[in-house]
């Protein structure tokens, strides 16, 4: 039998960001917040994409990680997700193609829907078409990747045509291909415990994304969707298949560090996101309870940091970890979910001492070399 492998590291750069804050500073701050995980030895670097939110302010993760990629040379870079319902698969499949070459295969790609109702209605699509956009833009993007000219692809909602007006002689009606064959590593993103997107994943390949502020409850139903998919596709899932996200913040002691993320921009980062859902989800905050019995008063700010956030001192989050682990099972990678800094050595300190105390403690614990 192999050993465990060491456990890979992600951040994440939703963002969160204080709306008071210029956006200029924002940016800066991200970008340094990314070449710091280049430093401490981060495998990859996620950012997510929103178009009309002061708090959520990137606007095109692939133009922000372009710089990233000039500012680094290991850590691999993806957008997360790219909202497929916004934009024309041609222009996704044609962007993301550059920039794998652009990254000399540093690219990792996550393909979602996006969820600002605002974003949705600038756009015109509609949150009953949200599924079946995405599915037929995976569709026509992985035939514009792995297909030749001449291409004439119908859907519902895109045609991509290039068949009457080739000039081979010219250079002329060329699809380019992504660097990394046949193309770069593709996830998914999840919330729900057993969503038709999550099988539809198992089933074709891809890794998934698990959302940050999910139970443990939730995450073990999510892979055991994922593993029962994969095998009656004929594939075996394995842990490198699941990248698991979540908040934590580390302190010199337990009681600092309880007390700081509640009040910090991780405490403030969970409310926001429960007071937009409150405000704006068809379900309100159903999509984040542990289970159907907790009710609406109970999904609190103290229920996530108390049960779903890894928050302590380094011995203590070694000890969550691995609570966590023996709960819901193998997980490949660890996405630390990033947050505003509000107080920048508070969060520095904690990454340093994630990746110096409790990253080596927990893959020892686990015999991972």
């Amino acid at each position: 039998m192999s050993s465990p492998q060491p456990l890979r590291l992600g951040m994440f750069v939703m963002p969160i960001h204080d709306p008071n804050k210029s956006l200029v500073q924002c940016i800066d701050e991200d970008l340094e917040l990314a070449v710091l995980c280049e430093q401490l030895g981060f495998d990859d670097f996620w950012v997510g994409e929103h178009h009309t939110s002061s708090v959520e302010n990137i606007v095109m993760p692939e133009i922000f990680l372009a710089k990233v990629l000039g500012l680094t040379k290991r850590m691999r870079v993806g957008p997360a997700p790219v909202c497929l319902q916004y934009h024309h698969p041609v222009n996704v499949a044609g962007r993301l193609a550059f920039l794998d070459h652009l990254s000399h295969g540093r690219l990792n790609v996550c393909f979602g829907p996006g969820a600002i109702p605002t974003d949705m209605e600038i756009f015109g699509t509609q949150p009953s078409d949200m599924s079946a956009r995405v599915t037929e833009s995976i569709d026509m993007i992985l035939k514009l990747w792995e297909g030749n000219v001449p291409i004439d692809l119908k859907g519902r909602f895109w045609n991509a045509q290039m068949k009457d007006h080739l000039h081979p002689e010219f250079g002329v009606g060329h699809l380019h291909k992504p660097f990394q064959l046949p193309y770069p590593p593709i996830y998914v993103p999840s919330i729900s415990r057993s969503s038709p997107g999550l099988i539809k994943a198992a089933e074709r390949g891809f890794r998934f994304i698990s959302h940050h502020m999910l139970h443990h409850g939730v995450l073990k139903e999510q892979w055991r969707t994922y593993v029962d998919a994969a095998a009656k596709s004929g594939r075996t899932a394995t842990s490198n298949d699941w990248a698991l996200s979540r908040n934590i913040f580390v302190a010199e002691s337990t009681s600092d560090a309880q007390q700081t993320a509640r009040t910090n921009s991780l405490g403030k980062c969970l409310q926001y996101i429960l007071d937009l859902t409150r405000a704006t989800a068809p379900n309100g905050v159903a999509m984040w309870k542990r289970d159907e019995q907790q009710s609406d008063a109970e999904c609190s700010l103290d229920y996530f940091l108390n049960d779903v956030a890894l928050i302590g001192d380094p011995a203590e989050v070694v000890r969550q970890l691995l609570q966590l682990r023996e709960r819901i099972g193998a997980f490949g990678t660890l996405i630390l979910t990033a947050h505003d800094w509000d107080d920048r050595l508070a969060w520095t300190d904690s990454l340093e001492l994630f990746v110096r105390e409790v990253l080596p403690a927990y893959n020892k614990a686990l015999g991972a070399a």
